[in-house]
This record gives structure tokens, C-alpha cells and sequence, in this order.
């Protein structure tokens, strides 16, 4: 089997940013998928499961109720590697356009106080595994890389 495209990038030189992983045709339109690296591979820890289990939660809740993006949302969820989030959006999108919604999304995440969304038996199949002080600090540490956003942390290394 050929190596699918993901596996072709360079994760030891992979920086945390945001990347486009994927753009695919579904008839007339485009669907970008958004690579969001928030630990850098191989060379940092990668994030437990409570935390990005509470960042999937979250990031789904805010990015499904954006009042501008929330009709081209189409998945937020995690990396198995646990070294990040994958965001898909309908349209023709880039890293650039899409940072101010990031920014939105993992300021709300920092700042988020209270029960999490979804995070109950019947809504969740695994509601307990959830770590809200860490999905907090994770997002805190993203949002840095986000607002210093360079060409190095928006385009794959080649």
C-alpha cells in the first residue's frame, strides 16, 4: 500500500503551528483539513487522554456554535498520536485565514471555568476521563504558538 500523505511529512522537524493537512474535492466543494499540532513530535511529551478527551469536548462545543464558522465545521478531534487536533472546514481555507478562529477557540478553552460539555454518562461514552485544568494549560500553551504565528509554524517543513 502506498504511505498516505500524513506520513510523508517530517515529523522530526514538525513544529507546533497549523497546517493544511488535506484539501479534498466532495463534488463543488473543497474541504480543508487543518493539521493543529500542539506538542512538537518525538521531542516533547505527548498529551494524556483526560486532556485532549476535555480539549475534543471544548474545542467541538465552541467551533459547532461559532456564530460566523459553525455551518462549515465539520470535525474536531484528536490526533492519535495525542500530539494534536485535526479540523475539517468546508471550503478553500489556509492557515492564515484560519488563526483568528483558533485564537477564538483556544482562548475560550483557557478560559473555560464549569462542567464540561457532553461531559455526563448519557452523553459521553467515556465522561470521566476528563482533565480540565490540562486541557486549560495545553490550550494556554497553543494559544502562544498561535498569536506568534511564522511562515515555520504555518507550512509543513520540506
Amino acid at each position: 500500500m502506498e504511505k498516505i500523505a500524513s506520513f510523508t511529512v517530517d515529523h522530526l522537524r514538525l513544529l507546533p503551528g497549523v497546517y493544511v493537512s488535506r484539501q479534498d474535492q466532495l463534488g463543488a466543494e473543497t474541504v480543508t483539513t487543518f493539521d493543529l499540532r500542539m506538542t512538537r513530535p518525538n521531542f516533547e511529551p505527548v498529551m494524556n487522554t483526560a486532556e485532549v478527551h476535555a480539549l475534543e469536548h471544548l474545542g467541538a462545543t465552541f467551533l459547532r456554535n461559532h456564530p460566523v464558522w459553525k455551518d462549515r465545521i465539520i470535525y474536531f478531534g484528536p490526533m492519535g498520536c495525542r500530539t494534536g487536533f485535526y479540523l475539517l472546514v468546508a471550503g478553500d481555507e489556509t492557515p492564515a485565514g484560519i488563526l483568528p478562529l483558533l485564537r477564538e477557540t483556544f482562548r475560550f478553552i483557557r478560559d473555560f471555568t464549569g462542567e464540561i460539555p457532553g461531559a455526563a454518562a448519557q452523553d459521553c461514552g467515556n465522561y470521566l476521563d476528563m482533565n480540565l485544568p490540562m486541557a486549560r494549560y495545553h490550550a494556554a500553551r497553543y494559544l502562544e504558538v498561535l498569536e506568534k504565528a511564522a511562515p515555520e509554524t504555518l507550512r509543513y517543513p520540506e
